[in-house]
């Protein structure tokens, strides 16, 4: 069965990546692009996995993840892609409950081997 992946970023581009990257590995996608839009995905839905940037319109990252956790969601892995490095992003967003961190320009291989890492 193909695992779905709901990719969360307010830049076009960088959902367009995103999303050839993920299909070339054989994923659906379903795309959103900031926090608000990806709860509106999220009711009635449940993907494998959720990609989400830190600093986005509406909702960032971290609200995302704290009100994904926060509704009792916590079989699905979240992963934060962002150009943001620091430490202290990296555990507000293992505090709100995110899974795994990867820095943006991502690398297709990199990416892969961090989906396949947190998806059983």
């Amino acid at each position: 069965m193909t695992k779905t992946i709901l990719t969360v970023d307010d830049s076009p581009s960088m959902r367009m990546l995103l999303r050839a990257a993920l299909t070339d590995l054989g994923y659906d996608i379903v795309e959103a692009e900031d926090g608000v839009h990806a709860l509106e995905k999220l009711e009635g839905n449940q993907p494998d996995l959720l990609i989400t940037d830190i600093n986005m319109p509406r909702l960032d990252g971290f609200g995302l993840i704290e009100t994904v956790r926060g509704k009792g969601c916590t079989e699905m892995p979240i992963l934060v892609l962002t150009t943001e490095s620091s430490d202290e992003k990296k555990q507000r967003a293992r505090a709100a409950g995110a899974t795994g961190w990867i820095v943006k320009p991502f690398h297709p291989e990199k990416l892969a081997v961090a989906i396949r890492r947190v998806l059983h």
